[in-house]
């Protein structure tokens, strides 16, 4: 693989030169000062299977099994299916593989990739803004599942019962009759926001930091920066015991729900099909945000870990063998958890849509206080918030190695220095946690729903994933592309012919699909309120909108700012930023090089190894 750096001159990024992804040999190269060719390299996968299951590992979370069921019963149970699994094969799977692609091309991280289009840069960006914000919030999950998992290691769940100091004069035990109140609560949500969160009375009062909750997110966030500061070939093995171990506890529970009594009844409302449902809008949107979130469409992430493949790397086996798993997950995430609930119905003598709760409430309180009822109830909850752990750790540290591998991209300058990799996660680390810490205050939940919905939101996701197929299929190319991933998997005859279908989706369903759903988004969009009840003071929604708007305007204002540092008339300047200011050899595919070899980068995407090479100019 041969690279060539130097400065382009007429490059409005000229000044930044960038770190080869493979190098070996640095004898010729300019500015080479203090350049050690060993920290230069690009790290590769360890094994064969790292990149699959470190992709399960990101994407499979918690989503699956809080989300999807509760988006699944509130649409028309096994009739949501339809649209989901649509939106699957139209949105998920092709943009999944045309980022995972994009990235194994270039060699690069989510921002720098873009240099092959570098009008389009600012979808680089504005992916990375989502995955900090994603990775700020996202970890206060975990921090909760472990304060449960915590309380769990007791003769009696602390959630099962009212007779505990937090518990209100409303707490009303359903289990036993106990109601000591006309307007009754459930002990597991008293427990929930009562005991963890000490939630205030207004969002106007932060109040204090829950220590015990500060201590598990700084717990949290050791776990991570542990797990990632040597790169990917020791998170790529780790990775294999954090996603996979998820899996049978989920199997023992799955197995566990469906025996018991009045299983049948949660399952029957789970999958029972009300084909009226599809009529309405709101399902298709909720399939198709579902569908992103799952995916992890948009964050970036995707070609940063594709960036790490071997240049043979098979992408589309790895895309339809995460699209298998992650689908299969969702659906048998909701028969455990939903054939629980149905037992807890059943004993109650309630619906279930009494006891069945959407997001945290699912996971959070619902569904541990129907395995406070079942024999050794504590040896479940380990178990429950053990799965739950896990799920959210390996979102959690892939979401962030994301965000380093593109932001460290920009600056060649860290990774060449000793322990720079390490420094640079340590303090990003550091300032998510103290971001993180006004989440854990009394108050702090308000402010974790507003990062919830407004940050990582559908119209976020929907932003970056139609630029970048624009970007692809109507600048690039999108035959061109496709030829380049067939000719890197080894494709020939009918299944080259057969990768055709990725065209369709990406000139014409996909886009529409994306912008389809946005707009809908946008028309139907209405404030958030909070547990759907109580309505933000204005500086919340300032902060909500600020959240959404720091990535999805990324697109438009970095290309007027590249367009205002170009040289030449408008058109001038516009056509020289649709052109790619790296250099990527395929002749060895037999196919037209990208870019040119004064070009800042000269990347060689199908050797194994990494030559540096400086052409003259």
């Amino acid at each position: 693989m041969s690279y060539n750096l130097h400065k382009g001159k007429a490059d409005v990024d000229s000044t930044i030169v960038l770190t080869n992804p493979l190098v070996n040999d640095t004898s010729k190269l300019e500015n080479t000062e203090d350049v050690q060719p060993e920290d230069m390299e690009r790290d590769q996968w360890g094994g064969k299977y790292d990149f699959l299951i470190t992709l399960v590992g990101f994407s499979v979370g918690l989503g699956n099994i809080w989300r999807f069921p509760y988006l699944c019963f509130k649409n028309g149970g096994g009739a949501f299916l339809i649209p989901y699994l649509l939106m699957v094969v139209v949105g998920g799977v092709p943009i999944f593989l045309l980022e995972v692609g994009f990235g194994q091309i270039s060699r690069q991280g989510g921002i720098q990739a873009w240099k092959i289009i570098p009008l389009f840069q600012g979808v680089g960006y504005a992916s990375t803004v989502i995955v900090f914000w994603l990775n700020t919030y996202y970890i206060i999950v975990l921090a909760w599942a472990l304060f449960y998992l915590w309380s769990s290691f007791a003769a009696v769940l602390p959630w099962d019962g009212c007779g505990h100091e937090w518990n209100t004069a409303a707490c009303y035990d359903s289990f036993d009759g106990n109601m000591t109140s006309n307007e009754t609560v459930d002990p597991a949500e008293e427990f929930f926001y009562h005991k963890m969160l000490k939630i205030s009375d207004s969002m106007d009062d932060f109040g204090t930091v829950r220590w015990e909750l500060a201590i598990a997110l700084a717990a949290a966030w050791i776990l991570c920066y542990f797990v990632i500061w040597k790169g990917i070939k020791v998170s790529g093995k780790i990775v294999y015991f954090t996603a996979l171990f998820p899996y049978v506890n989920l199997m023992i529970l799955l197995i566990r729900g469906v025996t018991l009594p009045g299983a049948d009844k949660g399952l029957i409302y789970y999958f029972n099909p009300d084909l009226s449902r599809l009529g309405d809008s709101q399902v298709w949107i909720d399939a198709g945000t579902q569908v992103f979130f799952s995916y992890s469409i948009g964050l970036g992430c995707l070609m940063a870990l594709g960036s790490y493949n071997h240049p043979r790397s098979n992408c589309l086996r790895d895309t339809l063998a995460f699209a298998t798993v992650n689908s299969m997950t969702s659906i048998i995430g909701g028969i455990a958890m939903f054939s629980v609930l149905g037992y807890m119905a059943d004993i109650m003598g309630v619906g279930v849509d009494e006891v069945a709760k959407g997001g945290p409430g699912l996971v959070f309180v619902a569904y541990p206080r129907a395995i406070s009822q079942l024999p050794i109830a504590p040896l479940w909850a380990i178990l429950f918030f053990l799965m739950v752990a896990f799920l959210g750790i390996d979102s959690e540290f892939v979401g962030m190695e994301g965000f380093i591998t593109s932001s460290m991209d920009l600056f060649p300058s860290i990774q060449k220095k000793k322990y720079g990799r390490e420094i640079y996660l340590l303090c990003f680390s550091c300032i998510q946690y103290l971001l993180g810490l006004v989440m854990i205050t009394n108050g702090g939940i308000y402010i974790f729903q507003l990062f919830d919905f407004y940050s990582a939101s559908g119209m976020a996701l929907l932003t970056v994933s139609f630029f970048e197929c624009i970007a692809i299929a109507y600048v690039f190319g999108g035959k061109r592309f496709l030829t380049i991933i067939t000719k890197m998997i080894g494709f020939k005859g009918r299944s080259e012919q057969a990768m055709k279908i990725f065209l369709v989706f990406w000139y014409f369903l996909t886009p529409a699909m994306s912008l389809g759903i946005f707009l809908f988004v946008v028309i139907q969009y209405q404030p958030l309120l909070f547990n759907d009840e109580v309505e933000y003071p204005e500086w919340g929604y300032i902060i909500g909108w600020f959240l959404a708007l720091s990535s999805m305007l990324c697109p438009i204002v970095v290309a007027i700012i590249k367009i205002a540092m170009a040289n030449g008339t408008l058109a001038q300047r516009i056509k020289y930023l649709l052109k790619p200011q790296v250099y990527i050899d395929l002749s060895e595919f037999g196919l037209d090089d990208i870019g040119t070899p004064d070009m800042d980068i000269q990347l060689d995407p199908v050797s194994s190894r990494g030559d540096l090479q400086t052409n003259a100019i």
